[in-house]
């Protein structure tokens, strides 16, 4: 199904989401005057202001009388944001944003693992085999491992019974398929095996029931994949 086009104000919205998150526009600066942007745009003051009003709520700026509108501190994004997720992966996953999921999953998927083991219905465990045979069958094809790679790990979200957890693996699928794409194993037959038989032992766990080896194996997947980006720890002495 090909994506729906974008409105002229999503346009907008998403070129000075992108001049913020890439740092053509810095924290701190402020937004170029309103003349300039209805010349560069094209529109009025009611459809800018409703941009503004959009990228305010996505947490990227502030508007404050006589100061103008400036880009606010990323401490201050809303990272579960779709709009803003897209945009970082249009732009590339940095290192820190590689990180900063790996550090979220690490904290949500294990314990989503363990609920499937105790709720999963013969469907969803059905589902799970079906997304598991995906990745054994997708060859050397890097996106098409990494897509089942993805629906492998939305399956298991679904199949905890939590739909805070299924909705969570929604929200950041952009972005999770970036960096199973960064970690896919193709290259090496050997290495994508490991990487299938790993996932195996998820599904085996959690059809077995036992919640305490379905997490452990879902932290040893995240951990490898991790593991693959070989990326620095800043936290290393």
């Amino acid at each position: 199904m090909s994506e729906r086009p974008l409105s002229h104000h999503e346009q907008i919205v998403r070129t000075l989401g992108m001049d913020i998150l890439s740092g053509a526009l810095a924290v701190g600066m402020n937004l170029p005057p309103e003349p300039e942007l209805l010349i560069r745009f094209q529109i009025s003051r009611t459809v800018l202001r409703e941009v503004m009003k959009t990228l305010a709520a996505k947490g990227l700026v502030i508007s404050k009388t006589r100061v103008g509108t400036k880009v606010q501190d990323p401490t201050h994004w809303n990272f579960f944001d779709a709009d803003l997720l897209s945009w970082r992966v249009s732009l590339g996953l940095d290192d820190a944003m590689r990180r900063h999921l790996y550090e979220m999953r690490s904290a949500v998927e294990p314990r989503a693992a363990a609920l499937a083991a105790r709720r999963r219905t013969a469907g969803q465990l059905a589902l799970l085999r079906t997304t598991l045979a995906r990745m054994a069958q997708a060859g050397h094809d890097r996106r098409s491992f990494a897509e089942a790679d993805l629906a492998f790990h939305v399956a298991v979200s679904a199949a905890s019974g939590n739909p805070m957890m299924r909705s969570l693996a929604g929200v950041i699928e952009a972005a999770l398929l970036a960096s199973f794409s960064l970690s896919s194993p193709v290259d090496e037959a050997t290495l994508q095996q490991a990487v299938v038989d790993s996932h195996a032992a998820i599904v085996d766990a959690i059809e077995a029931g036992d919640a305490l080896r379905a997490a452990h194996a879902m932290t040893a997947v995240i951990e490898s994949g991790f593991g693959r980006l070989a990326l620095p720890d800043p936290d290393a002495p």
